[in-house]
């Protein structure tokens, strides 16, 4: 019984995440036994603005704990996001009511610790801005980096 409860504890904290697609990874360390320590580097889209893509790299920890799941990662992480397509603001983005946002969230360990990007609107620059952190149920890591998007007109579609 305690497994199962454990298990769906883990399934509730890990929900909510937006896909991610895994565009690439590169190896850091060897392990002899186990999955080699990587970065993996992640796209996803804005769920609330199409158009907006933010490519995430971090880190993987390998060994057997990491090949079973069980390892807890490193809070290191980078941030690109770029327009990918027309950018039109909803009305909550564009009069800065959802400053903070959650868009993306991956969890980074078996239990408590998640890496996350959250959306702010610069509307003086007309820019999106987004945050990546890690965060950890006792302490976080400040640890961090930023992006920002400049809303320009996309060719081929008027403003």
């Amino acid at each position: 019984m305690k497994i199962v409860t454990l298990c769906l504890l883990v399934l509730f904290l890990a929900g909510g995440a937006a896909p991610a697609e895994e565009i690439g990874k590169v190896s850091t360390t060897f392990k002899m036994v186990g999955a080699n320590d990587k970065i993996v580097i992640e796209a996803f889209d804005d769920p609330d603005i199409p158009g907006a893509t933010c490519y995430v790299s971090r880190a993987k920890t390998g060994g057997i704990s990491g090949a079973l799941g069980l390892a807890e990662d490193k809070s290191d992480a980078s941030l690109a996001c770029r327009q990918t397509g027309p950018i039109t603001l909803p009305p909550e983005v564009a009069s800065g009511r959802e400053d903070g946002r959650r868009v993306f969230r991956k969890s980074t360990s078996l239990l408590f610790k998640k890496l996350q990007v959250v959306r702010f609107y610069d509307r003086k620059r007309h820019t999106l801005v987004y945050l990546t952190y890690s965060d950890k149920l006792v302490d976080g890591s400040p640890k961090n980096s930023v992006s920002a998007i400049p809303i320009m007109p996309w060719p081929g579609h008027g403003r």
